[in-house]
């Protein structure tokens, strides 16, 4: 292969395609043969490592996992809306139980606590999504007058970002040059490789705080379910907070196996978190609301 390679990788159908092009130089007289030789090279390499990648893919099923895709920013909300309507309800039937509640005082108190708590996590999630959007573009603002006035300085900040994304300082290292070159010749690039890279911010990985409030508000009510609905059929409350520790500890392994489907971990020690916090909470607010209703009351 001759200097001045270009290795293009086509990023759509999975990488099926990897074409290898040449920066052919001008040919001489006695030169053609040469030159097919080349071209023959190059598509002799492209087909090879074309049908290397069709076989890996085939042989390791990692290869054709897909991501989580657009809305994977959602997750936290997901998990931490359901993960807490599960253990704050449930930690709280548990503590009116032990303070000696009926049935049914303890289903209202259910429905109010689940109610508040979702309200609550839907206020804090657009709340907080919304602050952190608008510092971010704040800092965005200020980013863009930087590279506006002072485009050589962020040049030079922009060279160590590129050393952590694994294009380093190197004098042979076309790529870094060619790099240096586009965004020193274009703002607007450099503006968005600046925020990409300096503040982890990439416009479709941005949160809408109406949206990351719902998703915390249906998780949240979801999540209460397991504690809410045992206390509308059973008579008496100790069979309605056995009902609810049961539902509860099979909905915190399934919050537990969703997470690490999510994020590839291992679903034992997910689920063995959740439930051993769970467990101690329980333990703590039973104790709690029966000492309540012994000594206190």
């Amino acid at each position: 292969m001759q200097n001045g390679e270009i290795i293009n990788i086509d990023n759509n159908s999975n990488y099926n395609s990897i074409a290898l092009a040449v920066d052919k130089p001008s040919m001489r007289p006695g030169d053609e043969e040469t030159g097919n030789d080349d071209v023959t090279d190059v598509v002799t390499t492209s087909t090879a490592v074309t049908d290397n990648h069709k076989n890996n893919n085939n042989n390791n099923p990692l290869a054709s996992t897909e991501h989580l895709g657009k809305n994977r920013q959602y997750w936290r909300d997901i998990i931490l809306g359901v993960n807490d309507g599960i253990v704050s309800t449930f930690l709280l039937v548990t503590g009116v139980a032990g303070g000696g509640l009926s049935s049914k005082d303890i289903l209202l108190t259910a429905i109010a606590g689940a109610l508040a708590g979702a309200v609550s996590m839907f206020a804090g999630e657009f709340v907080a999504t919304k602050s952190q959007n608008e510092v971010l573009h704040g800092e965005i603002r200020l980013e863009k007058a930087h590279v506006q006035q002072y485009p050589s300085e962020e040049m030079q900040e922009l060279g160590p970002l590129l050393n952590l994304i694994g294009i380093p300082a190197d004098e042979n290292n076309s790529l870094r040059q060619d790099l240096m070159r586009h965004y020193g010749q274009n703002p607007d690039a450099l503006l968005q490789v600046m925020v990409a890279l300096e503040f982890g911010v990439i416009e479709a990985e941005q949160r809408s705080p109406a949206w990351a409030g719902i998703t915390s508000l249906t998780s949240f009510v979801v999540g209460s379910l397991p504690s809410v609905l045992p206390f509308a059929f059973a008579k008496h409350a100790m069979e309605g907070l056995i009902a609810a520790a049961a539902l509860t500890f099979m909905a915190l392994i399934a919050v537990g196996v969703v997470k690490t489907w999510a994020t590839r971990g291992n679903c034992f020690t997910a689920a063995g978190e959740n439930v051993l916090i769970a467990s101690i909470g329980t333990g703590i607010a039973y104790g709690v609301g029966f000492f309540f209703d012994k000594v206190v009351h």
